[in-house]
């Protein structure tokens, strides 16, 4: 595990909400493997640490691709950085790596951002020579992310919208089905994407006794299990995400129990958002008065 002060070298803006950052850190690029994440501060020491899976990384640049969402104050500020500006804190890479083998056939599905940290971990099962079948989704044709990259690594890429936009109009547990029901069923299945996708992903899989493997992305704090934080119950017993995870059996998991834990800081979390947005709304009040009298 590093720790380091990176510099964005490169930044994209994916979809509204949605950003690709390329950050400089060497040693990380070079010990990361699919399926691992970092947490970052932009705030200094006492700031909040978010987790964000490596989504890709260039071992001979020194540098790692971390594909996030908007959603609250942390990513909402970590969007307005720009090229050139520098992350407080870094660690990783953190979680235990996705098992990689050829099993024959397996299946990939990923959720709206759940796209991204299914990406290296479908490039890794096909480098290991298995025959990959990727399903991707998003509620909109303008939220669908990786297509091309996606479709470069797959031997099959079936595309979902919500709305009918893009695609197939269908959730992405209908094409699951259809998979699973081939005559050669897949070995494996592996399922990224808010917890309630990942649910029934799972419960798409159980009837055929597909094994089925969710990334988890829960509340943590230092990444080292001493918080409990990102604590969930895993065939009936307490589990760690940040240690023993992020990857675990998708049939196993109690997702109900993880979606309320997930609640528990909602009122704090919006009330934040709330706060970032007067101050930044405070802030273009300020400049435009002071303008104004110029």
């Amino acid at each position: 595990m590093m720790a380091q002060t990176p510099t964005i070298l490169e930044k994209r803006q994916l979809s509204e909400n949605v950003f690709c950052l390329r950050v400089s850190a060497p040693l990380i690029a070079r010990e990361r493997k699919a399926g691992q994440f970092i947490l970052l501060s932009i705030d200094g020491e006492f700031g909040e640490r978010i987790p964000l899976t490596i989504a890709d990384a260039d071992a001979e640049a020194g540098s790692i691709t971390l594909i996030f969402q908007r959603v609250g104050m942390t990513t909402a500020k970590l969007a307005s950085l720009n090229v050139g500006d520098t992350l407080a804190v870094l660690v990783g890479p953190l979680g235990q790596p996705t098992h990689i083998e050829n099993v024959g056939t397996v299946v990939c599905v990923g959720g709206g951002i759940g796209v991204a940290p299914l990406y290296p971990i479908v490039q890794a099962l096909k480098a290991a020579g298995n025959y990959v079948v990727t399903i991707i989704g998003a509620r909109n044709k303008e939220l669908m992310i990786l297509e091309d990259e996606m479709r470069a690594q797959s031997d099959e890429l079936i595309v979902c919208t919500d709305d009918g936009s893009y695609g197939r109009k269908a959730l992405v547990t209908q094409p699951l089905k259809e998979v699973c029901e081939r005559a050669e069923k897949p070995a494996l299945a592996v399922a990224i994407g808010p917890p309630i996708m990942m649910k029934f992903c799972a419960e798409t899989t159980r009837p055929y006794a597909v094994h089925t493997v969710v990334s988890l992305n829960t509340i943590m704090v230092d990444g080292t299990g001493m918080c409990g934080g990102c604590r969930v119950t895993v065939g009936g017993e307490s589990k760690f995400v940040c240690v023993d995870g992020p990857e675990f059996d998708g049939h196993q998991v109690d997702f109900d129990g993880m979606m309320k834990r997930l609640q528990a800081y909602r009122n704090q979390e919006r009330q934040a958002m709330t706060d970032h947005e007067n101050h930044a709304c405070n802030l273009d009040q300020a400049y435009r008065a002071a303008t104004e009298t110029k």
